[in-house]
């Protein structure tokens, strides 16, 4: 088994347990703490994926780039590896989301979404912002750049509307959008 299909199928396995317990009414009354370990579950994968894969591949030649499926000398990118770890979930969407995003599609969707990101990336002692918006119960959680290669791709990237990222900056947020159930 490649270590990809092991790292996806192992974020894939914890991520169907939390949607189970969403899906089935488990955790109901407890939208907060669901997104929560969430968050956490993502977060933990991605930061071991930037610093274990990423970084360690970089070494033998191997890079990350946008159009990975095609270059059997690339893997995806951190973000397209959170994308593509929550793609097939049904019950909550776990993604990035920034004010100055490479892709419109990282666009926070609503109002709460923007002042949400703009508390988090305004205060760094909050890890985790949660609200209710609309139908769905949604957190983020500061996306940090942990290495100097998120922050040289993001700053040379042709799309990128921002170009000023230093290692350790909040670049935006991962964000797990819930869907309320019942109510």
């Amino acid at each position: 088994m490649s270590c990809w299909a092991r790292i996806t199928g192992s974020v894939a396995l914890a991520l169907a347990t939390l949607t189970l317990a969403v899906s089935t009414g488990l955790a109901e009354d407890n939208y907060d703490l669901v997104a929560r370990y969430v968050l956490e579950t993502v977060r933990a994968f991605r930061t071991a994926y930037v610093l274990n894969v990423v970084e360690h591949v970089r070494e033998g030649g191997i890079i990350p780039k946008e159009d990975w499926i095609k270059d059997a000398h690339a893997i995806p990118l951190p973000a397209q590896f959170v994308k593509a770890a929550g793609a097939d979930l049904e019950s909550f969407e776990i993604g990035l989301i920034g004010l100055t995003p490479v892709y419109k599609s990282n666009l926070p969707r609503t109002q709460a979404e923007i002042d949400a990101l703009q508390r988090l990336t305004s205060d760094r002692s909050q890890k985790v912002i949660s609200f209710v918006d609309g139908n769905q119960f949604k957190a983020m959680a500061a996306d940090i750049a942990v290495v100097q290669s998120c922050v040289d791709c993001h700053n040379i990237h042709p799309d990128s509307p921002w170009r000023n990222y230093k290692k350790g900056d909040i670049m935006g947020a991962v964000i797990v959008r819930l869907n309320k159930h019942g109510k």
